[in-house]
């Protein structure tokens, strides 16, 4: 194995031609005879840069609308010799293959045209067959050829030339490294378009790819590494935001932004401005009004306290009157789909606060994947993409509910979706006014909600709790009639829960004995 390898020749076989002439101009200057395929030759010719058809090497022209050009052993050959055996070097020289010592390609756009919905049969042609064989084959035989898989390596590539007269042996090896990476992730796409196409949601082989975002400064806690990977999903979020001021999101940031901008996306902005305010992944806060800054300020006295250093999302344009409201807190950022240009000016004297625009929410209603690790393994399933909108709501009760309180228990069941189980939301003028999350018993939840409730009220100087006259969503049955009561005893005058237990009549009766409206929505919401 030689640490220096002198480049003399390279083969490139782009789709993206993002820099590609200027490249081609650097390793020719430097004595690389250039040797290339298809759209790629045509690209450097018009360049006037003297290329070699790959056709001159295989003495097969490219056939089959291209599917066929570089699948041959004169390019194989020529990447996969082992350069110190001399076995592999008298067979090269009996068949005339010439050493490649670069190779420069990237795939077919099969990521980005399965992610716009074409065709089965557009997406199928862009599979690329010979890109990845090729990248794989030099990857391999790193000890002696540099592979390169896309343009923000370069200018790293002449460098390397430069300073050592050829590649050298670290550097491949990085460069193998990223290669495999990007067929594999490549290959998952492909994997996960197909198991789509065929419905299969279990296949037998599970592969998930992405594409590093960022390096983070570490993970949930400062001994964890941690980094950040964009996936081929069409859903809009953190992972395409805009930061347009702000220092870098951490591991807990994005994980809390994702989960508020989920939860905010689940209130049509056509309808009500809704405002969402997370801390550690939980809603502590969330409301729905007429304008975004009224809805701050519901969202907000649910629990101020633990509104400070939390993430607020908006599911409309954040304007100036809203940031100035936001900014009176300590906020860590603030996620919107657009933001006015006054807004902008707000919240540049706060520069701590990390502000993101997405352009649109995301669709609850999308499907998707959620994969979670666990020992050994991982788990996958669907997202839970139910809305209460699509349920079959059925009052179990004596009494009807009003439409009030119709209106914030769709209201309170929307937001308990979001809260961590076991879950209970009180809610009321469609804003939350308590919420229990994440409590070993349903009753805990309750009672911490309530306690919250009260909380809150003492905190805008008032005497009654907030959670007087609402109503309280569950994100499950209630096993036993104890935590419906603590609901009643908190002030709620109507229930909305999945229903389903066995003490189902128990707690019917419970709740017609405390003149409870009761609607059972025949669909559960855990969140662990």
């Amino acid at each position: 194995m030689s640490e220096t390898v002198k480049v003399r020749r390279a083969l490139l076989s782009v789709s993206n031609k993002s820099g590609l002439t200027e490249f081609a101009e650097a390793l020719s200057e430097r004595g690389v005879e250039l040797v290339s395929t298809g759209g790629t030759a045509k690209a450097l010719s018009g360049a006037g840069l003297k290329v070699r058809d790959v056709a001159d090497l295989t003495g097969f022209p490219e056939m089959m609308d291209g599917r066929v050009k570089t699948l041959h052993p004169a390019v194989h050959g020529g990447l996969l010799a082992v350069r110190e055996a001399p076995d592999h070097m008298s067979a090269a020289e009996e068949h005339g293959i010439g050493m490649i010592d670069l190779l420069v390609v990237n795939l077919y756009p099969f990521e980005a045209t399965a992610l716009h919905g074409a065709d089965a049969k557009t997406c199928i042609e862009n599979i690329d067959i010979g890109g990845p064989a090729m990248i794989r084959a030099a990857a391999k035989n790193h000890a002696s050829v540099a592979v390169v898989v896309e343009p923000a390596d370069y200018d790293a590539v002449i460098a390397d030339i430069d300073e050592h007269g050829g590649t050298c042996f670290d550097f491949r090896r990085t460069l193998a490294a990223k290669a495999f990476a990007r067929t594999a992730s490549y290959d998952a796409a492909i994997a996960n378009w197909f198991a789509n196409e065929t419905d299969d949601k279990s296949p037998g082989y599970r592969a998930i790819g992405g594409r590093l975002l960022q390096d983070l400064r570490y993970g949930e806690n400062p001994h964890q590494w941690a980094a950040f990977y964009r996936t081929p999903e069409p859903r809009p979020g953190v992972s395409d935001a805009t930061q347009h001021q702000g220092k870098e999101l951490s591991f807990n940031n994005i994980n809390d932004t994702n989960a508020a901008f989920e939860l905010v996306a689940e209130f049509d902005p056509k309808d009500r401005a809704a405002v969402a305010i997370i801390k550690h992944a939980n809603p502590c806060g969330v409301a729905q009004a007429n304008t975004l800054s009224d809805a701050y300020r519901a969202a907000l006295a649910c629990d101020p306290t633990s509104a400070f250093g939390g993430i607020v999302a908006l599911n409309r344009t954040l304007d100036a009157e809203t940031a100035e409201l936001i900014a009176e807190i300590f906020t860590e950022v603030i996620i919107a789909p657009d933001v006015s240009r006054d807004a902008k000016s707000v919240l540049k004297a706060k520069p701590n606060i990390r502000l993101l625009t997405t352009v649109e929410l995301p669709d609850p209603r999308a499907p998707g994947l959620d994969i979670r690790t666990v020992a050994g393994g991982m788990l996958v399933q669907a997202r839970d993409a139910a809305t209460i909108d699509d349920m079959e709501l059925q009052v179990v009760t004596k009494r009807q509910p009003t439409s009030d309180e119709m209106r914030d228990m769709r209201f309170a069941f929307r937001v308990a979706k979001h809260v961590k189980s076991n879950a209970i939301v009180f809610a009321k003028d469609r804003a939350t006014v308590g919420i229990g999350a994440g409590q070993m018993s349903r009753i805990d939840s309750t009672l911490t909600a309530a306690r919250k409730s009260g909380e809150a009220a003492q905190a805008a100087g008032q005497e009654t709790p907030l959670a007087f006259g609402s109503v309280a969503a569950s994100d499950a049955f209630f096993p036993f009639p104890d935590g419906l009561l603590a609901a009643a005893d908190a002030g709620a005058t109507a229930i909305i829960q999945p229903g389903g237990s066995i003490k189902d009549e128990a707690v019917i009766a419970a709740a017609d004995d405390r003149d409870l409206a009761m609607i059972f929505t025949g669909t559960r919401h855990f969140r662990h």
